[in-house]
């Protein structure tokens, strides 16, 4: 939070001088905030480069941290048990190793009541 502050506190103050900069030069208006736009955008990526690498890498460690750790690999690990339990009913045994001849599962009978 605090890089992300300083970053914007800084644009703003580039934005500013730029627009007091402008405004000495004679421009006026809308012409003015456009030309300070541009100026203080210019010039923050080459000033501000280090404020916004910090920045940057401010909220990947956030991010990072609010991962959970290990999800990724529970996820795949409880993937890879459905999978193998979806596979498995449908090999059947084979007689003789020829598929056609594969015995089927004995379905058990209704009961009569």
């Amino acid at each position: 939070m605090r890089s992300w502050l300083t970053y914007t506190a800084a644009r703003v103050g580039l934005f500013v001088g730029a627009l007091g900069v402008v405004y000495l030069f004679g421009a006026r208006s809308w012409v003015a905030l456009v030309l300070a736009w541009l100026i203080s955008g210019l010039a923050s990526y080459v000033l501000l480069s280090r404020l916004r690498d910090q920045m940057s890498a401010t909220a990947v460690r956030r991010i990072e941290n609010r991962r959970a750790p290990g999800v990724a690999e529970r996820l795949e690990g409880g993937a890879s048990r459905e999978d193998h339990l979806q596979e498995a009913p449908d090999e059947a045994p084979e007689e003789d190793g020829r598929p056609e001849a594969a015995v089927k599962r004995a379905e058990p009978e209704p009961r009569e009541s």
